[in-house]
């Protein structure tokens, strides 16, 4: 991993990337969500260009790897029926519907690629439980079948 240290130039790339970007995210759960898509799958570096122009490519990768892991735990640490409320917020901005979104994250278990690269086991197994547990509760709410009915 790299060195996440702060510095004056990544806690002013933070505050950028907050002000301009993530605050306009409703959802801490869209906001993994964004800076998870800003990494990419074949290198793990995370871009985001205008943060770049601003900041230089190193601190603002740097800045978007620690940025993602701050989320993923703010999330992480909240009760179960905030995060349920948390990703009923997500879902609702998402263009398909909810019961569509539930089928295939069912399905597909897409979710894992929202792990940051930095996680504790102990934090990963603990945003998977949760999520699966969530999901559960959306499939009963939104009457959508497993797509395993012996799970």
């Amino acid at each position: 991993m790299r060195d996440l240290a702060s510095s004056p130039e990544r806690e002013k790339a933070a505050r950028d990337l907050w002000k301009h970007t993530l605050s306009q995210i409703r959802s801490h759960f869209g906001r993994m969500v964004y800076l998870a898509s800003l990494r990419d799958s074949n290198t793990g570096v995370y871009q985001h260009h205008g943060l770049a122009m601003v900041a230089g490519a190193g601190t603002a990768a740097q800045t978007l790897e620690a940025s993602h892991l701050d989320v993923f735990r703010q999330w992480i640490l909240l009760p179960l029926e905030e995060q349920h409320g948390d990703l009923g917020v997500y879902f609702s901005d998402q263009e398909p519907a909810i019961g569509v979104i539930v089928a295939t994250w069912t399905k597909l278990a897409s979710y894992h690629n929202l792990l940051p690269a930095g996680v504790l086991t102990e934090e990963r197994e603990l945003f998977l439980a949760d999520v699966r547990a969530l999901l559960a509760v959306l499939r009963n709410e939104y009457g959508v079948e497993h797509p395993d009915p012996s799970e």
